[in-house]
């Protein structure tokens, strides 16, 4: 009999939204190859301010995109619940910006951190709109020698796409990466070079964010790295 794991998507999901329906593909893909079978369960946000129970059945937890979520409490408790409790966990585009903020202020005691989405004129920005828009471009990106997404990938250049047009605040880059969420991707480029792209939590089972949507470059026989290494971490 084939393993099994109960994977939580949080986001509120949109059918004609590419990514959303990469996710679900990109996860097939990657059981297919491990030999395990998934079962997906989307969770909506606004549950998720009182009711957490999906996110504490699952195995693995991945934040997807799509941002601005109908509530940011109810995603931030569903990550916060995925750090403490050491349940692999990836957040992608939105997902990522939404563990950058549930960090600041759970672990950093930033409070007031927030997303610009939701606030643009938010006293403590940490995610903060791009300078140049990264919608549908595919961009190279440099991963940081040891980190666990290089070891993923096998190497440390690769090429993702993004949907975005939100990142970590420049000025918040290193507040995060000196307490603890670790920068292990950063973009390589004239105009943008050095901004965070990747980010992981050292001594997490599997704690990882990135500002990219791998799921949309998985394909049948072909799953994504960080998808595999996803359900692997919870097997």
């Amino acid at each position: 009999m084939k393993s099994s794991l109960r994977v939580a998507v949080v986001g509120d999901r949109d059918q004609t939204f590419v990514p959303h329906v990469a996710t679900d593909d990109a996860l097939g893909h990657a059981a297919d190859h491990l030999g395990v079978e998934v079962e997906v369960r989307w969770l909506a946000t606004e549950p998720l301010e009182s009711d957490l129970s999906g996110v504490r059945a699952a195995d693995v937890l991945w934040c997807a995109p799509g941002s601005p979520y109908r509530s940011l409490r109810g995603a931030l408790a569903a990550l916060r619940h995925g750090r403490e409790h050491s349940v692999p966990t990836l957040g992608t585009c939105g997902g990522s910006q939404h563990m950058v903020i549930e960090y600041a202020r759970h672990v950093l005691g930033f409070e007031d951190a927030q997303h610009a989405e939701y606030d643009p004129y938010a006293s403590d920005l940490f995610v903060s709109e791009l300078t140049c828009s990264l919608a549908g471009r595919t961009m190279p990106v440099t991963l940081t020698p040891g980190s666990t997404v290089a070891a993923l990938y096998g190497e440390c250049e690769v090429k993702e796409q993004y949907y975005c047009n939100f990142g970590l605040n420049p000025a918040h880059q290193s507040t995060l990466h000196e307490g603890g969420l670790r920068v292990t991707g950063r973009a390589t480029g004239r105009d943008d070079s050095g901004e965070a792209r990747v980010l992981e939590l050292p001594g997490h089972p599997f704690y990882l964010a990135t500002l990219f949507v791998p799921q949309t470059r998985s394909m049948p026989g072909r799953p994504h790295p960080l998808v595999v290494g996803l359900l692997r971490a919870a097997l």
